[in-house]
């Protein structure tokens, strides 16, 4: 069966805009852009796109690539302090000269709509309640969406970023899953994710994944992108692997659409947290 990324997030997205309209909830999201990156210009947009589509304000900063450090950091305490803003987002990557980390660090725990910071990072580590990573939070509601098991799970990841990987596998420990996270050195791969309930591979390299490393019956979670000569491939072998796994997401549209609509969701969220 496909994971059908977007046929969820458009469920989703539309109960959150019913549930925005009822309750009146009055959200918006402050999005920092230092410099003039085409791909992130291309982000925001689909951020803008979704967040109207269901009722969120956006306020957008665009910073010069000359913008200094200290600029980006007040801007930062500002929006902090600014009880209208529900979540801010600095969109990455910044020009050089900027420390990326020190700069997102700086926004609030309670207003860090990726989920990144390290406050909220060490609150996943802790099995506390947190603002999830929109990638990860996005894989287990599709996976909850389709009904999949996660506790008592078998489950593999390969990848070990800080994006995916890492936060990803607390995520599921933290739901009583048997986690295991492979990488570049990880020896003798393929013996590992065949004993995988759950594989989610999240590397960027093209078809890491073939079929004789995947457990008949398994579910197998595509996260990696490469772009070759202008198309898309995945992790994933889809075509030699949609026969012998048992739910399998496609790449595009698997978890692509899962991570925006994470977005929306944890603006939710965060409103409702800010409200008690």
């Amino acid at each position: 069966m496909i994971l059908d990324g977007k046929k969820v997030r458009d469920e989703i997205l539309a109960k959150i805009k019913a549930k925005i309209a009822k309750e009146k909830l009055d959200i918006k999201l402050a999005i920092i852009l230092v410099g003039d990156d085409e791909a992130s210009k291309i982000y925001i947009k689909n951020k803008e796109k979704y967040c109207d589509m269901v009722g969120i304000a956006v306020e957008k900063y665009k910073l010069s690539s000359e913008t200094e450090e200290k600029e980006i950091i007040n801007l930062i305490d500002k929006l902090n302090n600014d009880e209208s803003v529900t979540g801010i987002i600095l969109q990455s990557p910044v020009p050089e000269g900027i420390d990326f980390n020190k700069c997102s660090n700086l926004i609030k725990p309670e207003k860090d709509v990726d989920g990144f910071t390290k406050n909220n990072i060490y609150y996943l580590y802790l099995g506390k309640k947190t603002v999830l990573p929109c990638t990860v939070k996005g894989i287990i509601k599709l996976l909850e969406y389709y009904k999949i098991p996660i506790s008592g799970a078998n489950v593999v990841i390969v990848g070990r970023g800080n994006i995916v990987g890492h936060p990803l596998s607390l995520a599921f420990e933290n739901m009583d899953a048997t986690v295991t996270l492979a990488h570049s050195k990880t020896q003798n791969l393929a013996e590992i994710t065949k004993n995988a309930d759950i594989l989610i591979s999240a590397t960027g390299v093209k078809h890491l994944i073939t079929k004789d490393m995947v457990k008949y019956g398994s579910t197998v979670i595509d996260v990696g992108v490469t772009r070759v000569d202008g198309k898309i491939y995945g992790d994933v072998d889809f075509e030699n692997i949609k026969d012998i796994a048992r739910y399998i997401t496609p790449n595009p549209g698997g978890v692509g659409p899962m991570t925006v609509a994470m977005i929306i969701d944890n603006l939710v969220e965060m409103e409702e947290r800010k409200n008690g």
